[in-house]
């Protein structure tokens, strides 16, 4: 029996108590990386504005994490739904977002050392979800259908 794109046996994983704790931790770690993304941007608006040296780098950069952390909650938010693409792609995201911001945070020189803290602190916050999102309580809420 299908209902909404989903069997009943999915619709009830996706509605156990512990998928749904599960979810509400990711969520909630994704917001954290959204408002230090934010916090990140904030800060070189400021200094912009206060005429401090910011590169045209640390903008682009701070707003591209400021972005994927608002397309992170968003499938986070579908995932939470149901939607097994949304989900596939928060594995993934989980999983390289937080290596490509260190990766890049260690080009010597490129950046000035309290951007590296605060964008290791948002690469902590969303890896942190990569523990949740690959377990093996989101992954049996989103077995492959046959």
């Amino acid at each position: 029996m299908e209902t909404a794109g989903h069997t009943m046996a999915e619709a009830a994983r996706l509605n156990h108590p512990p998928t749904q704790r599960a979810f509400g931790k990711v969520k909630f770690l994704v917001a954290a990386y959204g408002a230090l993304s934010a916090a990140v941007l904030g800060t070189v608006v400021i200094l912009a504005a206060t005429a401090h040296p910011v590169t045209s780098f640390m903008w682009g950069r701070s707003a591209g994490v400021l972005a994927s952390a608002a397309v992170t909650y968003w499938l986070t938010v579908r995932a939470a739904r149901g939607a097994r693409w949304a989900y596939l792609r928060m594995r993934l995201i989980s999983v390289t977002v937080p290596i490509a911001i260190i990766a890049i945070d260690m080009i010597p020189g490129a950046l000035p050392p309290w951007f590296v803290a605060m964008q290791v602190a948002c690469a902590l916050t969303i890896g942190a979800t990569a523990f949740l999102v690959n377990g093996s309580g989101l992954r049996a809420a989103f077995l492959r259908s046959r």
